[in-house]
């Protein structure tokens, strides 16, 4: 099983990364969970068609008991891909990060993994905290690797040298490790050599290059993430590769050819 999880600077644009990498592991016949780890739970919207499924943390607070199926929790979006959304507390009260490892502790009891045994997980993590409930992705038996997700922006690359140095530092752990960067392209100048330099410094891999697209947008617009709306366009195929490459080095096969897939049920 590949389990991936992003983390970035708040709006870098993870949650579009999260989305469209999924759905391109479905495209490619992989069987996928994303988790949005994230209070505004808007992490899978796209692969729902802009209708977001019921946060965890909502469910707990609405019913005031736990679910006793995946499916009170959960919805299955564009090429079947489980899309679960851990929710926060009430604003202004309580942590984020409690959501998370009480989101975390539920779908272990309901046996999540070993019931729907999937191919792919992504994790989509909040903002640039790799600490309390925010490092759980990252723990010993979830995400195994993290990419982090990057603009040339002089803020984010800040948000990605905290995130990289926080990682090295759980290393001792048996925590995940960081597989490489994600180049987010906001077209800064010199945006390319920043973003190398960047990590070359930090002995990283830019594992991807994600150019700025109004397709992007677009398709969004619709609910939808680039790779539904047309598998063929440019942005489109860098999702595919990327998600080629992380298949391949995991030992995973994607299906001799693209998958056809329908809309979403």
């Amino acid at each position: 099983m590949l389990k991936l999880a992003l983390y970035g600077k708040g709006g870098i644009g993870k949650s579009t990364t999260t989305s469209n990498l999924a759905a391109a592991f479905a495209v490619l016949g992989k069987k996928v969970i994303q988790i949005g780890c994230d209070p505004k739970a808007d992490s899978t919207i796209n692969l729902l068609g802009g209708h977001p499924v019921k946060p965890v943390m909502n469910y707990l607070r609405e019913y005031d008991e736990e679910p006793e199926k995946i499916e009170q929790i959960a919805a299955k979006g564009f090429g079947d891909v489980l899309c679960i959304e851990t929710g926060g507390p009430t604003p202004g009260l309580g942590c984020a990060g409690r959501g998370i490892i009480t989101t975390f502790s539920l779908l272990e009891d309901l046996e999540l993994f070993e019931t729907y045994r999937p191919d792919v997980v992504l994790y989509d993590v909040l903002g640039d905290v790799v600490c309390g409930g925010f490092a759980a992705p990252i723990r010993e038996g979830y995400a195994s690797q993290v990419l982090i997700v990057t603009s040339g922006e002089k803020m984010a690359l800040y948000a990605a040298k905290n995130i990289n140095t926080a990682v090295l530092n759980f290393e001792d752990r048996g925590y995940a490790s960081v597989r490489g960067i994600i180049l987010n392209r906001r077209n800064v100048e010199n945006e390319w050599e920043k973003v190398s330099a960047f990590a070359q410094e930090n002995h990283l891999e830019i594992i991807a290059d994600i150019p700025r697209s109004p397709d992007i947008i677009r398709y969004e617009d619709e609910g939808k993430t680039v790779i539904e709306g047309d598998r063929n366009l440019p942005v489109s195929r860098k999702y595919l590769e990327l998600a080629e490459k992380l298949l391949e080095e995991d030992g995973q096969r994607p299906e001799a050819g693209e998958k056809v897939l329908g809309k979403r049920q």
